[in-house]
């Protein structure tokens, strides 16, 4: 096994620009932790954010992006039980060892079997969108059948698969998209549709239990009045500069607002893995580009007009 790999690096906060890819050391296992080979890594919002220096909690560069990977375990450290060299697995990493490298050191809680129904590409698209869908409707919230979901930019990564989380559970889902992706929002099950560009949902729709926006800038107050008494706005990107005014709006309405983030779960991801082995989820990914060209996957993933994942192939 080689002591050295490729990796997409970037030595400086900025744009796409700054990402290259370089010769680096292969990183090693350590106690709790797997090296995986990866096969495809999934391209999130979030990583632009890093990337940018907007969300600097992973330190400063030099440091490899990506949060979502599937691929091959090719070796464990210390302590490590579930896993062993040769199961497929996908889950989450993060910098410094992200998922853009031809090898990159996760935690064990933070994996899971591979489903039998996805390729790498597409489970590479899965964890981080996967876990935040799946958690909110969950864990923020408990979807009962015949409840009122909202669903905003809902043909994009979080929002195809809230889409059809929420209808596993039974819920009645309303997305905002263009037009242009209605019939294949209706093909994952979405009972109604909205185009943001044409109509205001906020005048649209009424008596909503439940708001899961993605969106953020003024989709979250503007959710506000849609929702049933006791209803639930969960923000899982930040709803504009100023999020406590939107939870004091909230709170004098008698609603509820929660800002949520996702925690890696090797645990959900399995039972995310159920929902996709049942053929209850699927997984859209609109580009496959190779782990060279990761500045032009951000550009294509931060100009907001994917239907679904971009992905890199390892």
């Amino acid at each position: 096994m080689t002591s050295s790999m490729h990796a997409v690096s970037q030595r400086s906060f900025g744009g796409p620009e700054v990402l290259e890819l370089v010769e680096t050391d292969r990183p090693e296992p350590g106690p709790g932790q797997v090296l995986v080979r990866v096969r495809a890594a999934g391209v999130n919002p979030a990583d632009g954010k890093i990337r940018s220096g907007n969300v600097r909690r992973f330190g400063e560069p030099p440091f490899t992006l990506g949060l979502d990977l599937s691929g091959v375990v090719e070796a464990v450290g210390p302590e490590v039980t579930r896993f062993r060299p040769g199961d497929v697995v996908f889950g989450n990493a993060f910098p410094p060892h992200g998922a853009y490298a031809q090898y990159a050191v996760t935690s064990e809680p933070w994996l899971a079997a591979l489903p039998h129904g996805l390729d790498h590409v597409h489970a590479a698209a899965l964890p981080t969108v996967g876990l935040t869908a799946w958690q909110a409707l969950t864990r923020a919230v408990s979807l009962s059948p015949g409840q009122r979901v909202l669903i905003h930019g809902a043909a994009g990564g979080i929002g195809h698969l809230a889409v059809q989380i929420a209808k596993a559970h039974g819920a009645y889902v309303i997305g905002t998209a263009r037009t242009s992706r209605h019939a294949f929002l209706r093909d994952l099950g979405a009972d109604e549709v909205i185009d943001y560009t044409q109509v205001d949902f906020s005048q649209a729709v009424r008596n909503v239990d439940v708001v899961l926006d993605p969106i953020a800038d003024d989709y979250g107050p503007r959710s506000l009045a849609v929702l049933a008494p006791g209803g639930t706005l969960i923000d899982v990107r930040g709803t504009g500069p100023d999020r406590s005014t939107v939870r004091e709006q909230a709170a004098a309405r008698g609603l509820r607002f929660v800002e949520f983030g996702f925690t890696p779960s090797g645990t959900d991801l399995e039972s995310i893995a159920e929902l996709a082995d049942s053929g209850a989820l699927q997984v859209s990914v609109e580009k496959v580009l190779p782990l060279r060209e990761a500045a032009e996957a951000h550009r294509l993933s931060e100009g907001g007009q994917v239907k679904g994942k971009v992905v890199l192939a390892v």
